[in-house]
């Protein structure tokens, strides 16, 4: 995965956790504009969460910040 989408997520789910908590959970949509304008970016992401690490659409943020952060 590259680097601006490993900070990307990290940003999101550090802000997520900030506003509602170690309980809040995520999609790789959370991720992304609701506009789809990097078609190639939204795939990586999609194939990271449910090809590689075969996630539930929602996850919870700190587990995400786990997969990222230890590079898997």
């Amino acid at each position: 995965m590259r680097d601006s989408l490993r900070e990307k997520i990290l940003q999101v789910c550090q802000k997520k956790i900030e506003q509602k908590g170690d309980n809040v959970g995520v999609s790789f949509y959370a991720f992304f504009a609701n506009k789809n304008d990097d078609p190639k970016l939204l795939m990586e992401a999609a194939s990271w969460w449910i090809e590689t690490h075969q996630l539930d659409h929602f996850e919870k943020a700190v587990k995400i910040i786990d997969l990222v952060q230890s590079g898997r």
